[in-house]
């Protein structure tokens, strides 16, 4: 007798992810595909006795950092260690491509410096098969993995792969700058890209501690490229910014959602790094989504930690932040009469 399914997963607690209260009972999978949930009569080709076990949907961890990790970890762990299944990367503006063959060190760097992954295991593992977004994504095909990948066009790479030392160095794009810094995100799109990301908050800094490209950004350079996924037709635009006052973050992210209709993704949380608290960044949010926007938080479940040791760089970022920020209430309190 034929089986009826491909796989059913018999006697589970079932937790569907819609914050219902969890159920026992059986899950078939045809093709691919939940075919049957509750009490399954039919036969899988495989049976799974799940009695005793929590049956989950797959986890996507949104905001991932595996860029250089890929390469050589099919099973990209942690994050497959906990249930996720997908993971997002090219977040915070920072990747490995678009990528010229003079700027590999420096984009290990610039990797090395925002997330604290050491710029030796990276040199050795990178195969650097590529130059374009496009190739990078072909060469992320090439190797089988346990989960789903996918990844944004990183707006630190795109600016020095299009401006070169311009871009890396945070200068000012002309209108000929911006129109092919879209062209190169639009191409990545199309190719198969989820979005852009970019940064604008001074914690991300290169090895040399130099800002990530795109900090200081003009509003016509990101609504500019956010044109450019418009035209593609998809996409999410992520930021991590410090949301500072005077840069008006929410106006022109509920604009250029207005705009071309696509998703606007922030990172919210209570920092030292942002000018807004977090009660406040969410009513910013909400209200540009009254008037038709569609911006999301992105916020963690749990509270952010550190690792500290004596050649940290992540602890050393938060020193020379907590420096940095007593320099400047010095310069005030000077310039008070």
């Amino acid at each position: 007798m034929a089986s009826e399914y491909d796989i059913v997963i018999r006697g589970g607690t079932i937790m569907d992810g819609n914050g219902g209260v969890p159920y026992i009972g059986d899950i078939a999978v045809k093709d691919g595909k939940i075919a049957e949930m509750g009490t399954v009569t039919g036969r899988g080709a495989e049976e799974i006795d799940a009695a005793g076990l929590s049956v989950t949907p797959g986890f996507v961890d949104i905001h991932t950092h595996y860029d250089g990790q890929a390469m050589w970890d099919s099973h990209l762990a942690p994050s497959s260690w906990h249930g996720v299944t997908t993971v997002v990367m090219g977040n915070c503006g920072v990747g490995f491509a678009p990528a010229k063959p003079d700027k590999h060190d420096w984009l290990i760097g610039l990797m090395e410096g925002v997330e604290d992954i050491p710029g030796t295991a990276l040199a050795e593992g990178m195969t650097w098969n590529w130059e374009t977004f496009p190739e990078y994504l072909d060469e992320l095909e090439r190797l089988p993995r346990t989960v789903d990948v996918g990844t944004h066009v990183p707006h630190g790479a795109v600016r020095a792969y299009v401006m070169g030392e311009r871009g890396a160095r945070n200068e000012e794009p002309t209108e000929t700058d911006i129109a092919r810094m879209s062209q190169v995100v639009e191409e990545g799109l199309r190719a198969g890209a989820l979005g852009f990301s970019t940064s604008r908050t001074i914690l991300h800094r290169s090895v040399d501690r130099e800002l990530v490209p795109g900090t200081t950004a003009t509003k016509e350079e990101l609504i500019g490229i956010g044109r450019a996924m418009g035209r593609a037709g998809y996409g999410v635009f992520e930021m991590a910014s410090d949301l500072k006052r005077e840069w008006n973050e929410f106006e022109w992210m509920g604009e250029l959602s207005r705009e071309t209709g696509l998703p606007v993704t922030f990172a919210a949380l209570q920092s030292i790094a942002k000018e807004l608290p977090l009660e406040e960044q969410i009513s910013e949010m909400r209200a540009e989504n009254a008037k038709g926007a569609n911006i999301v938080a992105q916020i963690a479940l749990r509270g952010n930690g550190i690792v500290m040791a004596w050649r940290g760089i992540l602890a050393q970022e938060l020193w020379h932040y907590r420096h940095d920020c007593a320099q400047r209430r010095v310069l005030q309190d000077q310039r008070v009469p």
